[in-house]
């Protein structure tokens, strides 16, 4: 049977983008049908009491959630695939962290050019057109896994969790494994979490 998945995403957040590269992985080696679909840390941080400097980074995050927010709604079947151009700009590209509104322009404009997307979806990146469509959805992620969690959000069958966090990118029949046992988990209405500190940072 195939196994439903739905994938709340961030393309700035690192940690993300591992899960993310995890769960394309496992799609080579289980019968998997992912839902990709953005969220937002700026939409989860707006108005929050945050660091100067990490609301600098809040602020560059619109840009990118945006675009894909448009996406999702006018062109659902490209977003995979506008994920993983932009994220592989942003993070083995050496494109993140950026600061400020506007600072993922190019990179935005470089990866509709590479997935064959109108360079008009673009312009929503710095207005608020597509906010409303971007909070739905990053309410979404919120409404299935509850509050104060950031992202990836994962959906396996009928239970979301935040994560898993991962710091490598396993392959082949580990990535898999890896799955099956996420799955095992969900299965459990009254499992919520397992937590210990990070030692390593994302091995992109």
């Amino acid at each position: 049977m195939t196994e439903q998945v739905t994938f709340w995403f961030d393309v700035a957040c690192p940690f993300c983008w591992q899960t993310s590269r995890w769960m394309k992985e496992v799609e080579k080696v289980r019968d998997v049908n992912v839902e990709w679909v953005p969220m937002s840390l700026a939409v989860l941080n707006d108005g929050a009491d945050i660091p100067a400097d990490y609301a600098k980074a809040m602020e560059a995050n619109w840009g990118p959630a945006r675009v894909f927010a448009k996406v999702k709604a006018e062109a659902p079947e490209k977003i995979d695939e506008l994920y993983t151009a932009m994220g592989t700009l942003v993070h083995p590209g050496g494109e993140g962290g950026k600061k400020g509104y506007g600072a993922y322009d190019e990179i935005i404009a470089k990866a509709l050019e590479e997935v064959g997307l109108d360079a008009s979806y673009a312009d929503v990146a710095n207005t608020d057109d597509y906010d409303e469509k971007l909070r739905g959805y990053h309410q979404g992620a919120m409404d299935a896994v509850g509050d104060e969690v950031g992202t990836p959000v994962l959906k396996l069958g009928d239970t979301a969790f935040f994560g898993p966090v991962i710091t490598r990118v396993p392959e082949g029949e580990e990535a898999g494994k890896l799955f099956d046992h996420a799955v095992g988990l969900a299965e459990f209405p009254y499992f919520f979490e397992l937590k210990r500190s990070r030692t390593e940072a994302p091995q992109v």
